[in-house]
């Protein structure tokens, strides 16, 4: 029986790219899905903002974001981009523009490698209790005004092949769009619709989009929305995902990933960020476990276990913890540790190795489907398998800083590995 192809084929973008030569990270086109985050110091502590973005990068944030409320601050990115060069590597970075319109992102368009704006920041109107709908002709002054204040920015960014994230907010569209589409995807489609056709009338098409809520389903129906709208108007530039305003703990990061990871399997999205209320450093971790579950990136060994019941053989949470440790770093490959013989060949059936429980505190290592060595003692089941790995020629010893907790227990007592960034698939 021929069944249907029920996937979603990712959607065409162009890439967008960030950074300079030595270190430059592809948005959109035939790239992997960018990783980025936040910093959470203030610019002008230069020394502090410097160490955190080294840290996060050596993390696993292929961009990092810096704000930039004020011009003040904005000076502050060249110190802090000749630091970043001088104590570690010139890392791609983005300055977060809200208000004061072009002063600001001209300013720090001289320093970083993108820079994001939120249009319904960047020409700021006073809101007012405003319920009839606005003329043609206070649209078009509007459209005039941004036009006005975003030209010399975009002069500024050809200038330095610079990137540009058009960051649309739910919480902040203009009172235009709120009183004409009212509290509604649609409002910031429109918003960003509008940025993009004055970025192409200048001729500036090196664009990200984002359209970000703190309700999951507002957030989704706006990319889905945006990714339309963009086909029918002929329009492939990437999007930027995440969630934002999610909280902090486990629910943070469920909500996060119920935005996030739906929309990827669904082909939209090139870049992603969660957003949570603690360290950005531990943003990142549910970045690639994002992108892992779903296949579009593989940066750690990938495990496969049952949920254990009346049948399994050994204390699974305890197994599964000491297998971890052992082949947590071997990036890209498949183990399956499973309590019986039951499900357990089957379910396991596209792992690379197994280790299955049987009778008599005995276990069975399996290479993919076949069985290659019964009857061993569970205290030395963990030795044989990394031997089997051995044998297969598949073993590397782990990175220097490698740590692997032998007992998870939350979120953040995970088994991690940093990867270098030039290694990563």
């Amino acid at each position: 029986m021929n069944l249907p192809d029920v996937s979603y084929a990712r959607r065409h973008t162009r890439a967008v790219r960030v950074g300079s030569s030595d270190s430059q990270v592809s948005i959109g086109g035939k790239h992997l899905i960018v990783v980025q985050s936040m910093i959470t110091e203030e610019t002008h502590n230069v020394e502090a903002a410097v160490d955190q973005i080294i840290k996060m990068h050596r993390a696993g944030s292929e961009i990092v974001r810096v704000t930039t409320p004020n011009l003040a601050e904005a000076k502050c990115l060249a110190e802090i981009k000749s630091l970043l060069k001088k104590k570690y590597m010139d890392v791609p970075l983005v300055a977060d523009v809200h208000h004061q319109g072009s002063g600001i992102a001209v300013e720090v368009a001289k320093y970083v490698d993108k820079i994001r704006i939120n249009p319904g920041l960047f020409v700021f109107r006073k809101r007012v209790a405003r319920t009839i709908d606005y003329t043609a002709i206070e649209i078009e002054e509007e459209l005039e005004a941004i036009d006005k204040e975003l030209a010399p920015v975009l002069a500024a960014c050809k200038e330095r092949d610079l990137a540009m994230r058009i960051g649309v907010n739910h919480g902040s569209l203009a009172e235009r769009l709120t009183v004409m589409y009212g509290d509604t995807p649609e409002g910031m489609v429109q918003s960003a619709v509008e940025y993009i056709q004055i970025c192409e009338r200048h001729d500036f098409r090196n664009i990200v989009i984002s359209l970000k809520a703190s309700r999951v389903a507002v957030m989704q129906q706006a990319n889905r929305l945006m990714a339309r709208r963009m086909t029918e108007l002929g329009m492939d530039y990437p999007l930027h995902l995440g969630v934002t305003e999610a909280g902090d703990g486990m629910y943070a990061r469920i909500k996060s990933t119920a935005g996030i990871a739906t929309l990827l399997s669904e082909g939209i999205g090139d870049t992603i960020r969660v957003s949570l209320s603690e360290d950005p450093v531990e943003e990142l971790p549910v970045c690639y476990d994002i992108l892992q579950a779903l296949g579009l990136r593989r940066t750690k060994t990938e495990f496969i276990a049952c949920p254990s019941c009346g049948r399994t053989k050994f204390d699974l949470p305890t197994v599964l913890a000491q297998v971890k440790s052992a082949t947590g770093h071997l990036s890209g490959l498949n183990v399956a540790v499973m309590g019986c013989i039951v499900n357990g060949p089957g379910e396991m059936a596209d792992a690379d190795y197994g280790y299955v429980g049987k009778a008599g505190g005995k276990i069975s290592l399996y290479r993919a489907r076949d069985e290659v060595k019964s009857g061993i003692s569970q205290e030395n089941g963990v030795l044989e398998l990394i031997a089997l790995i051995k044998s297969d020629g598949r073993w590397v010893d782990p990175p220097e800083g490698f740590v692997a907790t032998a007992a998870p227990t939350t979120f953040n007592d995970r088994i991690t590995v940093s990867i270098p960034l030039q290694q990563r698939p």
